[in-house]
Order: structure tokens, then sequence, then C-alpha cells
């Protein structure tokens, strides 16, 4: 089947805005009657097909943003949930959610679903399935029709949109370093498998901190988990090959966490099996959510400020859906904190 012709098509061929492309098409009086022809005739040649359900939307402006996350239960996901509908209601914008349980078929579903007449653009954390399967269509075809996304905590460096992301590897590096200077000599590190974004950055700042050290990380004190949810039998699972590291490297004393459940399981596990934290092992995990609080004894985390990056995100979209300009993509940086607690011995 030949690929339809989408807005950027036309935008790039005739060097003019997708604003502009999308105006002309709908005969607004802001286009001129020559630049109007012009496009009209170009899509014709392509023979484009307008979208009506994106067109509609232009048209009549539901004021109401899309969010879509991974999973609920995670503490994370609800601060960023809980600064997009600050700032959105703030701006006179309400809120759908939408989960896609880490599910491309889901996330595919839910786009759909949503782009339908329901909302005005997208906030999303896209899922592991979608990094997995390296399938980004969906996301392309919403971009190319003239709504906008801002993308959120995965990096994904092939879509042209905002993005709002935590530097990852620096915090992960910050995590390392301060176990390294508290006296741990033999760091095992809990993370992601490699085709996750920020599990990958993690997993290089844990690298990075060894080698400006020089100590050589080993790469059998690297534990990847291949989790697409967090059900209890993926725990009970995780535990098992905790407790395996911890047998098969008994010289560890410190251990990170690239997520909150991480670093309690291996606290939870570690403990178990007579470890006494922090005194035999330091821990430290990425999130700091209530969890981690209240956890005995309580997380040393790299704090992420979700709610930061929820209102920033809420902002960048905003600002694109209220503007004409073809202003260029941004990708925000915020930065993470170290919070100490009872489960290290950190300097300082």
């Amino acid at each position: 089947m030949k690929k339809k012709a989408t807005l950027k098509e036309i935008a790039n061929e005739l060097g003019v805005s997708i604003s502009t492309v999308s105006k002309a098409l709908k005969g607004s009086p802001e286009i001129s009657f020559e630049t109007t022809e012009k496009i009209k005739a170009f899509a014709k040649l392509l023979h484009y097909r307008p979208n009506n359900i994106a067109l509609s939307l232009k048209n009549r402006q539901t004021k109401t943003i899309g969010v879509i996350i991974p999973e609920i239960v995670h503490h994370f996901f609800a601060e960023v949930i809980q600064g997009i509908e600050t700032y959105a209601n703030e701006h006179g914008y309400n809120v759908l959610i939408a989960l896609s349980n880490e599910s491309f078929d889901k996330e595919v579903f839910n786009i759909d679903t949503l782009a339908s007449g329901s909302i005005d653009g997208f906030i999303l954390s896209v899922s592991k399935g979608t990094l997995q399967c390296q399938d980004f269509h969906h996301l392309h075809e919403t971009i190319n029709q003239g709504m906008p996304i801002v993308l959120f905590d995965r990096q994904i460096p092939d879509i042209s949109c905002d993005k709002v992301i935590v530097d990852d590897y620096q915090g992960s590096r910050r995590a390392v370093e301060a176990l390294l200077e508290s006296g741990c000599k033999e760091i095992a590190l809990i993370t992601t498998e490699d085709y996750v974004d920020v599990g990958f950055k993690r997993t290089q700042g844990y690298i990075e901190a060894h080698i400006k050290k020089g100590m050589p990380h080993k790469p059998s004190m690297v534990l990847k988990v291949d989790d697409q949810f967090f059900w209890e039998d993926a725990l009970e699972s995780l535990e098992r090959r905790i407790e395996a590291l911890l047998r098969l490297h008994p010289c560890i004393d410190g251990i990170f966490g690239v997520n909150e459940v991480y670093a309690l399981t291996a606290m939870k596990v570690a403990q178990k099996m007579g470890y006494i934290i922090p005194k035999d092992i330091q821990v430290i995990g990425f999130t700091d959510g209530v969890l981690s609080k209240h956890a005995y004894p309580s997380l040393t985390s790299i704090k992420q400020h979700g709610k930061n990056m929820g209102r920033e995100a809420a902002q960048m979209l905003i600002q694109r859906l209220e503007s004409d300009d073809e202003r260029p993509f941004e990708t925000k940086v915020l930065q993470t904190e170290l919070v100490e607690r009872e489960s290290t011995q950190l300097l300082g």
C-alpha cells in the first residue's frame, strides 16, 4: 500500500511550516490566495487526504491534554502527573490519563483512541514494549498530522518533538561515586536491559564512576533485569536473582539499584540473608518515592523531581499548542539530587 502523504511532507517540499499548510487546506484568510492555491495544488498532486480527526481538533480545541504513562504504581509517574495537572489546570486545560502497562499495542490503542477527538496534544513516557520493538510509527504519524507530543523520562532520539528528561548518567555516576567515597570497594548494579534508555544511561554512569576512581567494574556484578511489570511473580524472580548474585559475590559491600523497586528488593534480600545495612552493605536507589522514606532502614536515593518534570512537560506542550511559531524542538534536562538516609554511611 502506498504511504499516505502528510502535512509535514507537503510543508518540507514547499518550504513552509506545517501550520501554514494546515491553515491553507482549511481556507484560512491568514494565508495568501497565491500560497493557498499552491499548497492545495501540490496536495492534490500527492493525493493528500486530510486526517479529519486532526483537522476537527484544530478547528475545535478541546483544552484537554492526553497523558500516557507506562505504569500507575510507580511513585515517579504519580509525581509527574501531579506536576502536569497543576500546570495544566492553572492554564485552563484538563488532563486525561491513560495507561500503557508497558505494552506497545496498548500504547498505540491509547493514542488512536484519545486522538479521535478527546485531546489537543500528548505528554507520554513510552512503554518498554515500544522501546523493545523499536516501532515508533504511531508517534511519527501523530506528529506529522499536526498534533504535538512531548516525551518525558524515556528518550527516543529519532522522534522530532519536545522532550524533558533527567540527567540519568550524572545522577547514577554521583550515586556510585558516593558509595566509593564512603569506603565501598565491591559495588553491584541492578539495572534494566539496555533497550530501556534510562537504565542504559544509569549503567554508563555506574561504569564511569569506577573508571574515574581507577577501579574497573566487574561485569559479573551487573544484574540486568528484563521485566515488563512488577507483578508478584516478577518480584519473586528478582529476589532469587539478587540472592544468587550475593552468594556468588560475598564480597559485595555496596548496591546501586536503577529504580526504587530494585534497591528496596536488594535491601530486603540482603537483610534476609543476615547482612546488616549499612554496616555490611550500603544501598542507593534511583527515584526517591514514598517507599524510600518509610523503608527500614530508609533508602538513600537519587531524587528525580518528578513534579518539576511534569510542569516542564505541560508548559512545553501548552506553549506549542498556543503558538503558531514553528520554533525548533527542545530537550530540557533536569538535574537530580542525592538524598542521604539510613541505608548508607556517606561522608560529609
